[in-house]
């Protein structure tokens, strides 16, 4: 039996919402450093583009301040 694993783009779903809200990579960084995360403009966009992932810390977060529920993020 072949498994065929497909990865959810969980940066690009970001990145969409991200867009959808208005929001800028630096307006959605400083917001997300106000809630304690250290996260920088350049590691917001290496996880849009799926370079890196996201901690669990700055996904939680990232709902808070875009408002969304965690399903959003896992839309395939």
């Amino acid at each position: 039996m072949q498994w065929i694993l497909h990865d959810i783009p969980i940066g690009r779903n970001i990145q969409n919402i991200r867009v959808r809200k208005n929001m800028t990579q630096l307006e959605l960084v400083t917001k997300m450093q106000l809630m304690g995360s250290n996260m920088s403009r350049s590691t917001l966009a290496n996880i849009e583009t799926g370079r890196r992932n996201v901690k669990a810390s700055d996904l939680k977060a990232l709902k808070i301040i875009l408002d969304v529920g965690y399903e959003e993020f896992f839309e395939d």
